[in-house]
């Protein structure tokens, strides 16, 4: 068996034997390729630690790009052989050049969590990524590139030769790859140990790892049998609560982070309305709020599942969700969402997308300004079954919020308080002063919403109550660090602190039997996305055994209950 390739296709003889590669030869130009230029963020990321500036350090770094070599030649000669040896060559140029790109230009590191991310990206989030310098990075680092390599051609071969000289040359690499790693073992255990994003910034062994994991969870995940949550379900209403249903309206926020939140003592007042609303008593803000994760693939589901930060993100298993739970307690519950999606939360209760059902001319650009959502909400409630708002209604709005790098299209006109702007979404090209300008005017809108809102529900003639949490929050530039996504055991408080409010119409509190003092105490404590899912609950009268009324926000804070 003879293995050759040219540009002219797989079987076609090189014109020049003498000008015609070894594979083996091709393939360390490849592995050079990405050990160098394919890994410029690791390399930069080492470059700026203090601990790599001394002669030894330097030593260190050298044998990490060695082992690195070593073991991406090792690979690639193990699984690339001359018959896709170029489509393989294509595909990595592709991967190491994105993943670069990514990492380079707003910080971000390639694990699971980001492949998941990415998965669930819709076509407005991916249009807003397409920039020059993408364009200008995929041209020098893709197609440049692949051009010279498709072009070059291989020697024609025996299986024999090629196995040979490859399995000897992967041997060769290997244990320079291991001595490598010996020799400098202790310097390298320590610097992953301390700076553990370097981890995932090893190309291509990031994206392989990413995609690997994510995949393989999605596909146990869907072999799983969905479990039943809350069989028992049921609605007990306190004595002496004979009128109206209640409606519950839970906004899910959109890459708020805390930090930018005017409630919670930014100096920029980005919560002009939601003060005010603050100042005659019902409104209440909880400053110590953590996310679930650093991605909405991550935080939605978790926030409205039973299981908790810890338990959903270690378990494989499929369980119904808060929305379910309601449903089954008799409750109406609607979906109405202005993002990528539920993630699975809304399978099985009504649900909108936003785009759908807004009102003519203002989703023409394909971007919906969250006010619409409030727009669209009486039509969408007044379809529900009249017999399951009985009950009481549980309503969902899903923003887009402050989504980046778009950050200034996240904004009306009326509300750009902070000046300039940061219009571009190359986030690296603007100055990080005008990259939060935008961003917080886009929480100047989601304030402006949340008021709206607010203020439509005091004009409904039955108890209401708003509860409106983000989903995670948003790195501006700190560190170097953009948009979201990092892994969260060293992800930056930026990313993991975020706002989290309630207000209540006095019948909806009357409803409760709420005390309110103790209720503004209790919002100053630590909570988290765990905590939402027992406090709907306990808002709902809700009675199930998988409640845990010590883990709702209003423990201890209503007539009868027992503080935790």
């Amino acid at each position: 068996m003879i293995f050759a390739t040219s540009p002219c296709g797989p079987t076609a003889p090189p014109t020049n034997h003498a000008l015609a590669w070894h594979p083996t030869s091709l393939i360390w130009v490849l592995t050079l390729w990405i050990s160098t230029v394919g890994n410029l963020p690791l390399w930069l990321a080492l470059g700026q630690l203090p601990e790599l500036q001394s002669p030894r350090a330097a030593l260190g770094a050298l044998a990490l790009a060695l082992a690195l070599a070593g073991i991406l030649f090792a690979t690639l000669a193990f699984l690339v052989w001359p018959r896709w040896l170029k489509p393989a060559g294509v595909l990595l140029l592709v991967t190491v050049t994105a993943s670069s790109y990514f990492m380079v230009a707003y910080g971000v590191v390639i694990d699971p969590s980001m492949m998941a991310n990415v998965a669930g990206t819709d076509v407005r989030e991916v249009r807003d990524l397409l920039t020059p310098a993408l364009g200008l990075t995929l041209l020098l680092g893709v197609v440049l590139p692949s051009v010279w390599w498709w072009r070059q051609p291989l020697q024609r071969l025996s299986v024999r030769r090629v196995v040979a000289r490859q399995a000897g040359w992967a041997l060769l690499a290997f244990l320079v790859a291991v001595a490598a790693l010996a020799l400098s073992f202790q310097d390298l255990a320590s610097l992953m140990r301390n700076h553990k994003s370097l981890r995932y910034m090893i190309n291509p062994y990031n994206s392989a790892y990413a995609i690997g994991r994510h995949s393989v969870g999605e596909v146990k995940r869907a072999q799983q049998p969905l479990q039943t949550v809350g069989a028992d379900a049921h609605i007990i209403l306190p004595a002496g609560n004979a009128g109206p249903s209640p409606l519950i309206v839970l906004v899910v926020g959109e890459t708020a982070r805390a930090a930018d939140f005017g409630l919670g003592g930014y100096a920029r007042d980005t919560t002009p309305h939601l003060k005010a609303l603050q100042a005659k008593g019902n409104l209440v803000y909880f400053p110590q709020v953590r996310s679930c994760g650093t991605n909405t693939e991550t935080s939605v589901p978790c926030m409205f599942s039973h299981l908790g930060r810890v338990g959903y993100t270690g378990s494989d298993a499929r369980f119904e969700s808060l929305l379910d739970i309601l449903k089954r307690a008799g409750m109406a519950v609607l979906w109405l969402d202005n993002q990528s999606g539920c993630k699975g939360v809304c399978d099985r209760v009504p649900h909108v997308d936003l785009s759908t059902v807004a009102p003519p001319g203002l989703c023409e650009s394909g971007d919906c300004p969250d006010l619409a959502l409030l727009q669209a909400l009486p039509a969408q409630l007044a379809a529900q079954s009249p017999d399951m708002n009985a009950a009481g209604t549980v309503v969902v709005l899903h923003q887009m919020g402050s989504h980046g790098p778009a950050y200034y299209k996240r904004s009306p006109t009326s509300l750009k308080a902070f000046q300039p702007e940061c219009t571009s979404t190359s986030l690296q090209a603007c100055a990080q002063q005008e990259i939060v300008n935008a961003y917080d005017n886009s929480l100047r809108a989601t304030d402006a919403m949340l008021a709206e809102t607010i203020g439509w529900l005091q004009a409904q003639d039955r108890p209401t109550m708003l509860l409106y949490v983000s989903d995670h929050g948003e790195s501006l530039g700190e560190k170097g660090l953009y948009l979201h996504g990092m892994p969260y055991s060293f992800a930056p408080d930026e990313q993991t602190h975020v706002p989290m409010l309630t207000w209540m119409s006095s019948a909806f509190a009357q409803s409760l039997k709420l005390d309110a003092t103790c209720f503004k105490q209790q919002a100053l404590k630590p909570w988290s996305h765990d905590n939402l899912f027992h406090t709907v609950l306990d808002l709902a009268h809700v009675q199930t055994r998988v409640l845990s009324k010590d883990k709702s926000v209003l423990a201890g804070c209503t007539r009868g209950a027992v503080a935790s």
